[in-house]
């Protein structure tokens, strides 16, 4: 029998843990790891993405603002010709017809300029190398379609099998 002194508990041993009990732990550990991972991973895609939407925000007020400066400083420029030209002449009516004249002849230039260009464009050279250069990017982008649809028909004959 047993010693009145003893309890029931101090004589019955612990049942030993069975020995994969170990290998999942870990495995549950190395679970909650990658899903901590991933999980910071997404935080910080989302992280970056706010960004970029917040940079493409400022990055047009910027392009707002560069607008408004350069507009703004061309016509300071235009006033101190002016001033120039009207002390140069004596006379505010020559400097304005002068600035006007200016500023025909740079409206002309950038016309004629916009012309060549598309005369340019239009020889017949350079029509044939534009066309097979459309024809080309055409042809790069249906067959990266092609590869990527052969690329999912392959993952789904994967999952199938």
């Amino acid at each position: 029998m047993r010693d009145e002194g003893e309890s029931p508990r101090e004589t019955a041993a612990p049942e030993p843990a069975p020995p994969s009990s170990g290998l999942l732990t870990e495995i549950g550990q190395l679970g909650r790891a990658v899903k901590h991972l991933f999980g910071a991973q997404m935080h910080l895609l989302a992280a970056e993405l706010g960004l970029a939407r917040s940079a493409v925000s400022w990055m047009l007020l910027a392009g707002l603002a560069a607008t408004v400066a350069g507009v703004g400083f061309g016509l300071t420029v235009l006033g101190l010709l002016g001033v120039v030209l009207a002390a140069w002449f004596g006379s505010w009516i020559w400097s304005l017809l002068v600035l006007a004249l200016l500023q025909m002849l740079f409206l002309v230039g950038s016309i004629l300029l916009f012309r060549r260009c598309m005369h340019w464009m239009s020889l017949p050279v350079t029509r044939n190398e534009w066309s097979e250069m459309m024809r080309d990017t055409l042809h790069k982008a249906e067959t990266e379609i092609e590869a990527e649809a052969g690329n999912r028909q392959g993952n789904r004959e994967g999952d199938r099998s």
